[in-house]
């Protein structure tokens, strides 16, 4: 058996997935009762795109194992990549039951709500994450964004900087904290962060917008102009570079007045 289960591992670590499937289920003659290769077997066949089998097979693992982690979040994935959001739920709401001490399951299950546009849900396990892991950026991360859609901008803002802290180089993290800023009417703030974006990435266009709109509400035509123009050189769809040269249009109408 342990050659076996080397050979298959092997197999697997190399993407021969099919071959490693072959050995797993092999073993299955020696022995049915190991959850760990029901889980294995699953894999393998989640890798070849049979999702019916996969399921079949993590379902047969948890039923011998009903705390075996990563076979709900194997399943619990391609419930997600599916859109089964009902499933998922239902199935990481008993992972969490059984095992109440991960995390991980506990922020999957958040995800997963929010996903499926159950935001109060998400809260209090958001909050029961960073309660045990506050450095758990991605947790502060995910609770910023349901603060945001929620409308509580102050929240949205504490999670977002504390993100902020641990990666003060991401553009995409910056544009969402001058939202939140920007949301909460702090311009100034909102600004900032969005010209740290395009310091950053000066092909990230959607900062750019956001930039010549605040300058333009602002009354700073010059300024507005400037970040409109590098914007219209930027990839952006046809709609967006109408929408924005219309409003250059409109600055050098009010500069030839």
């Amino acid at each position: 058996m342990n050659d076996m289960i080397k050979e298959a591992l092997e197999l697997y670590r190399k993407k021969e997935y099919e071959k490693a499937l072959n050995v797993f289920e092999r073993m299955l003659e020696h022995t049915n009762s190991s959850p760990a290769i029901y889980n294995n077997i699953a894999m393998c066949y989640f890798n070849i795109h049979n999702s019916e089998k996969a399921i079949e097979y993590f379902i047969k693992a948890l039923s011998m194992d009903n705390k075996l982690v990563q076979s709900y979040i194997n399943l619990a994935d391609i419930y997600f990549r599916e859109q089964r959001y009902l499933e998922a739920i239902e199935l990481l709401q008993n992972a969490v039951y059984y095992v109440p001490e991960n995390n991980v399951l506990k922020h999957y299950l958040a995800r997963v709500y929010m996903a499926d546009a159950r935001l109060d849900l998400a809260i209090p396990l958001l909050d029961e994450v960073l309660e045990k892991d506050f450095e758990n950026y991605d947790a502060h991360w995910d609770l910023g964004r349901v603060c945001f859609d929620l409308g509580e901008y102050n929240g949205a803002i504490e999670h977002f900087e504390k993100v902020v802290e641990a990666c003060p180089n991401n553009e995409l993290i910056l544009y969402q904290l001058g939202q939140a800023y920007e949301a909460n009417n702090e311009i100034f703030k909102a600004l900032s962060n969005y010209l740290k974006a395009v310091a950053i990435n000066e092909k990230f266009h959607p900062a750019y917008k956001k930039v010549g709109m605040i300058f333009y509400a602002q009354k700073d035509y010059e300024s507005a102009k400037e970040y409109f123009e590098q914007y219209l050189d930027l990839d952006i769809d046809d709609d967006e570079r109408e929408e924005i040269q219309g409003v250059i249009n409109r600055i050098n109408a009010k500069e030839a007045n």
